[in-house]
């Protein structure tokens, strides 16, 4: 397969997508806290031992679980975007997890190291797309998305 096709940073709609994601995720968390978690004695609660251990399945389960099942988060399918392999095939899980584990470098700073990584890497990938060679598509952009589905079905 050659590269034919185009790669395109969909900047705005990854930031929204990503916000998106986050505070979903963000929003189920807090909610565990809030009805699972103990009172800290400050007015707030927190989950301590393995009950902490929840909000990191949270996370995993919704970003690296349903990525790898979907190849898109919620947001991100609402969005029309989605995670395919540098060769434009669907990820696998070990894709949606190496992706997904430098989360905390790529988003770490208000997100300005994947921010500068899509807009400086010439497959506008962050930095979790390429360990994991993957790649965000546009699937309402042609140019993106069907002439890849095209490619990878001829």
């Amino acid at each position: 397969m050659g590269n034919s096709f185009e790669f395109k940073s969909n900047f705005a709609k990854r930031i929204l997508a990503t916000l998106i994601d986050y505070a979903i995720c963000y929003a189920f968390c807090y909610l565990y806290v809030i009805y699972i978690g103990d009172d800290d004695g400050r007015g707030g609660k927190s989950v301590n031992g393995l009950l902490a251990l929840v909000v990191l399945l949270i996370w995993f389960a919704y970003f690296v679980i349903v990525e790898a099942m979907y190849g898109a988060t919620l947001a991100h399918k609402v969005l029309g975007l989605k995670v395919l392999t540098l060769k434009r095939n669907e990820i696998e899980f070990k894709h949606a997890f190496k992706r997904r584990l430098l989360d905390i470098i790529d988003i770490y700073f208000y997100g300005i190291p994947a921010l500068i990584a899509i807009k400086h890497s010439s497959t506008h990938q962050r930095l979790g797309d390429m360990w994991a060679g993957t790649i965000v598509v546009d699937t309402k952009d042609p140019e993106q998305f069907l002439k890849v589905q095209d490619e990878a079905n001829g």
